[in-house]
């Protein structure tokens, strides 16, 4: 991973999945420093855990269905749903039923490269 930073290309085809946690595989895809997009795609039942950090975090459902929380709140999301996590706001998500979410960071999350 990792040499896709400042790539104007970066095909799905070619990138390699980690285990980001049970029934989980993240695929770090395009990234700069300022800005990262992370593809997750989630097996049924499997947790995306309360988390939080200093990166400005929009969330693009593109398929399945989600429990969210953010901050306080819970809401049920699917496919074509958007959610904005601020940094520092504790967030986390069930999968109800697989799907897809795509990450969009800012800055980029070197924890992921």
């Amino acid at each position: 991973m990792g040499t896709q930073k400042g790539a104007n290309w970066v095909f799905g085809r070619d990138v390699k999945g980690v285990e980001a946690s049970p029934g989980v595989e993240r695929r770090v895809l395009a990234y700069c420093d300022e800005l990262m997009c992370v593809e997750n795609v989630f097996q049924k039942g499997s947790i995306g855990a309360m988390h939080h950090h200093p990166h400005t975090q929009i969330t693009y459902v593109a398929s399945g269905r989600f429990r969210f929380t953010i901050g306080d709140q819970t809401r049920e999301v699917v496919a074509g749903d958007t959610l904005l996590k601020q940094n520092d706001i504790p967030h986390g998500c069930e999968c109800i039923e697989e799907g897809i979410l795509v990450d969009f960071f800012t800055p980029m999350r070197e924890d992921f490269v």
